[in-house]
């Protein structure tokens, strides 16, 4: 089966980082589909079950998103919290819809990765400023497989880093 990536990007049209991997994973349309939550729900209101049954069609889940203000972007909080419900993602009543499915995260962050880290500018480190995500796929029994990072997005990145960027985000999302 294929894998899902969630892109929750308020503006990916402008984007570099988010848009260029988009670009590159749209290429493999047998392999990735890519689901930008911005595009599907400019509203906000999030079709909970088809969104479930959209996860359920596919056996890896990818969340793509800008770190910003330390966290995602409000809408892929929103899909959170209406798609991982009780029942569904956990509990009883058959809440295991995430358990065993193989899960990560693509995130860009504007700052650079020395200031993520605990000697660095924000003391703490982007794993765990990522860790309620890690914490919320071991709560529903997923198979966390970490993430993947480009630092620094606010630097406008060089065309050699972006393309080296975007086939390590394709190697990463292909050996989950």
């Amino acid at each position: 089966m294929k894998t899902l990536v969630i892109v929750a990007h308020p503006s990916l049209e402008t984007s570099v980082i988010n848009k260029r991997w988009v670009e590159a994973l749209r290429k493999y349309p047998e392999k990735y589909t890519v689901h930008e939550l911005y595009k599907v729900y400019p509203d906000g209101n999030i079709n909970a079950e088809k969104e479930q049954q959209l996860i359920e069609s596919h056996s890896n889940l990818v969340l793509q998103f800008p770190f910003y203000w330390f966290n995602c972007p409000p809408l892929l909080k929103r899909w959170l919290d209406d798609v991982f419900t009780y029942g569904w993602a956990y509990g009883s009543n058959g809440g295991d819809k995430l358990k065993n499915r193989k899960a990560a995260l693509a995130v860009s962050a504007g700052i650079n990765e020395e200031d993520y880290s605990e000697e660095g500018r924000y003391r703490y480190t982007l794993e765990h400023l990522l860790s309620p995500f890690e914490t919320t796929f071991l709560y529903c029994n997923a198979d966390y497989r970490s993430f993947f990072a480009f630092y620094g997005a606010e630097n406008e990145p060089s065309v050699s880093e972006l393309e080296k960027s975007t086939q390590d985000y394709l190697n990463f999302v292909d050996n989950l």
